[in-house]
């Protein structure tokens, strides 16, 4: 009897740690779904989302690794008013006032009834601020919309030995060898192993250098060949250049496009 009772005490001990057991594995679970619930939630944005985290840019102004101007990424400059462009204006209540405006060489525009202004060098949003002030006093409200209609595209200009020398729109990324292509090729008088390039530094000043280009075409590398810019003068002289400065005055650069001084 005495065994019987202490084998139903130990089965009963082994219940009660086996049912403490299962209480804590359960409770272990609940913990462990509730902690993933909480990861869950604390990843959302929104209202109603868990936790105190916050989704934020890694990158504020950029989308996709690219710039976005309007985020506040990269942009390129306006373009800025130069002689000889043509601005429409059109004003919103007052149609009298529309007109057509060129920048003079001096960098002028003529205002019907307001007078001369300053055009050059300022962007087409400036510009409409100086046109909205020069008619304050004519207009109550002197809105205005300004669109530029014509400009002045890029050049480059080839001159000396070559087949159609003259200034030619610089539309895409072109070399002095292509520029000389593009001019007609070379003549048969073509000192072309001494080909100048002249670059603008400044509104009085040339950069001037010496470019290869025989050798160039013979071993069919074109590494050395150099880029245009716009405004680049590519001069092909018939006879040896002696010497030649690195920079010289815009009228100096006329006197080497002689190719009588060679």
């Amino acid at each position: 009897m005495n065994q019987w009772l202490a084998f139903v005490g130990f089965i009963a001990v082994w219940l009660l740690i086996l049912g403490c057991s299962s209480a804590a594995f359960a409770q272990g679970e609940k913990t462990n779904l509730g902690g993933e619930n909480q990861t869950f939630q604390s990843g959302s944005t929104g209202a109603g989302a868990g936790g105190n985290h916050t989704a934020t840019a890694a990158n504020p102004g950029r989308a996709d690794g690219l710039g976005n101007p309007s985020l506040g990424g990269e942009h390129r400059p306006l373009y800025r008013l130069r002689p000889s462009d043509v601005l429409e204006v059109t004003f919103t209540v007052a149609p009298e006032f529309n007109q057509t405006l060129i920048v003079q060489p001096d960098g002028y525009v003529m205002l019907k009834d307001a007078g001369p202004v300053v055009a050059q060098g300022l962007s087409v949003p400036e510009f409409s601020k100086v046109l909205q002030e020069a008619y304050r006093g004519y207009l109550h409200d002197p809105e205005a919309a300004v669109a530029l209609k014509d400009f002045e595209r890029p050049y480059f200009v080839v001159g000396g030995e070559v087949g159609k020398p003259g200034k030619y729109e610089l539309r895409s990324d072109t070399t002095v060898a292509e520029a000389v292509e593009i001019a007609g090729g070379l003549t048969q008088q073509a000192k072309h192993s001494q080909v100048v390039l002249f670059r603008r530094v400044d509104d009085d000043l040339m950069e001037a250098r010496l470019l290869d280009l025989k050798k160039m075409l013979k071993q069919r590398s074109l590494r050395e060949d150099a880029h245009l810019r716009p405004g680049d003068l590519v001069f092909v002289p018939q006879n040896t250049i002696s010497k030649i400065a690195r920079f010289l005055s815009k009228p100096s650069v006329s006197m080497y496009m002689n190719s009588s001084q060679f």
